[in-house]
């Protein structure tokens, strides 16, 4: 049951993420898919050093892509 749950949460989430990604352009993209990664491997898998990578990857991104 929590199983179930958890994915149906996740799910949303991604598809929540992705709608918010549609303004974005080719370098904010980019940059917070790597500042992602970036963050979770530096962090060990925290949500926060993810999205923490996220967001100071797409600001990078933005500002090259200018």
């Amino acid at each position: 049951m929590i199983h179930q749950v958890a994915m149906n949460t996740l799910i949303t989430v991604m598809f929540l993420g992705l709608a918010g990604c549609s303004g974005m352009s080719k370098e904010t993209a980019i940059g917070a898919g790597a500042g992602a990664l970036g963050g979770a491997v530096l962090t060990g898998g925290s949500t926060a050093g993810t999205i923490g990578g996220a967001v100071v990857g797409g600001a990078i991104g933005h500002e090259v892509g200018k």
